[in-house]
């Protein structure tokens, strides 16, 4: 018998409890240079502490000065299992506005257009979203096109939220201690910067930050930030021969020495990148940022080798201190971690499988909090959430998928009581 059958008392419906969160505005800003990088993310995290101190759960902690909520949930009398915990993160992307949220839920879809936008400028589309031809006969929740939804981690968060309040008000399901956390600015890459892995006190845990119903990640890019400051010489273009050096023009060369499909417009799977985040200059000037991203350590390597090896040459070229290269790694693959503690990846599976649902192992082409909590001694996959097309006005979650991925939460609960140590 599934953990779900087991439970009888039933906690807060999870789409109203979801929908309350997505009214929050917690978009991180990484130009800030705090932590949090947003005083907004405060407001949600006040609100998870009042409902977790409410539902019961134990040793309730917000830290005020960073952002993060930390809570508890006790072992069932007499059972020693592993201590499993779950996170996700309170902040969504800067990429679209996340202020006044308008979240409602088309139910038992058609199959067909979503309006989103009452003057038809925004428009959620099978032809543009292949996706929704699966999701014939479901319930969404949009946006009115205004804003993104914030499934990308509310849902997570409301998921979380609701396997716990079903834990505690069915304290005879057999579990061992489960342990709680809500993280500020993940979007921006500093989700663990203040994370507090001795007080939180999981052996293993699972961030719920990932999409569609199944997928179960446990590998991701290495990453690395490039800034590029190129230097160059301004001279009257009437007297400029032999003595103009153009920054841009050497940005430009730069740019056409790298691996022209080595590009995300032409990446997938397990492929890497270099992308041009951002580049900006004058004839005097110029700077360009880039990210380097590959799944495979070796081949991650050789990426970063080739930047050097360009910017020396280009060096050599113009003159020592014509291109100055700041490169910096930010995380890393968490399969090197996970490899030893496979039994969190195969209790997620044998969890999914127990609900009928097929579970999706694909990397994730980008990072999460896990992968660096896993580098800091927490091994950590990445589990489902529902949501589809983060980051944009189109994001979209399923009702029922959730619904399912809080049933995953509790059948992995059972899964580690049943070891009972």
């Amino acid at each position: 018998m599934s953990i779900y059958e087991l439970v009888k008392n039933k906690p807060e419906n999870l789409i109203d409890r979801f929908i309350r969160y997505t009214k929050f505005d917690t978009q991180s800003d990484e130009s800030t240079n705090t932590s949090p990088s947003t005083m907004k993310q405060h407001e949600l995290a006040k609100l998870l502490y009042k409902e977790l101190t409410e539902m019961g759960a134990k040793d309730v902690k917000y830290d005020e000065e960073h952002c993060y909520i930390y809570a508890t949930i006790p072992a069932s009398d007499g059972v020693k299992a592993p201590v499993i915990g779950f996170i996700s993160h309170m902040d969504t992307s800067d990429a679209v506005s996340g202020e006044n949220v308008k979240a409602r839920i088309v139910e038992n879809y058609d199959g067909n257009d979503i309006k989103l936008s009452d003057d038809g400028k925004y428009v959620l589309s099978p032809k543009d979203f292949p996706v929704l031809n699966e999701k014939k006969g479901k319930n969404l929740i949009v946006t009115d096109g205004s804003t993104l939804l914030g499934a990308d981690d509310k849902a997570g968060i409301a998921e979380i939220m609701t396997m716990a309040q079903s834990l505690l008000l069915n304290p005879e399901i057999g579990h061992g201690e489960i342990k709680i956390s809500f993280t500020p600015d993940e979007e921006i890459g500093e989700g663990t910067k203040h994370f507090d892995l001795k007080g939180f006190g999981a052996q293993y845990a699972y961030t719920v930050d990932g999409g569609g119903l199944g997928e179960l990640e446990y590998e991701n890019f290495n990453a690395a930030e490039v800034e590029l400051i190129i230097n160059g010489r301004s001279v009257h273009p009437g007297d400029a021969k032999n003595k103009m050096l153009n920054a841009s023009l050497v940005a430009y060369e730069f740019q056409s020495m790298l691996p022209v499909f080595e590009n995300p417009m032409y990446t997938e799977k397990r492929e890497g990148f270099y992308h041009l985040i951002m580049m900006k200059g004058t004839c005097e000037k110029a700077v360009c940022y880039y990210i380097i991203r590959d799944h495979d350590m070796d081949k991650f390597t050789k990426k970063k080798e080739l930047v050097e090896k360009i910017v020396k040459f280009l060096n050599e070229k113009y003159g020592e201190g014509t291109v100055e290269l700041k490169m910096e790694d930010s995380y890393y693959n968490m399969i090197e971690k996970i490899r030893p503690h496979m039994h969190l990846v195969d209790n997620a599976m044998l969890a999914m499988e127990r609900l009928g649902v097929e579970p999706i192992n694909q990397p994730i082409r980008g990072g999460t909090d896990g992968a660096m909590l896993s580098y800091k001694g927490l091994p950590c996959p990445n589990l489902c959430t529902g949501g589809y097309n983060y980051h944009g006005r189109y994001e979209f979650a399923v009702v029922e998928e959730m619904e399912k991925t809080v049933q995953i939460l509790l059948e992995i609960v059972g899964i580690y009581g049943e070891i009972n140590e």
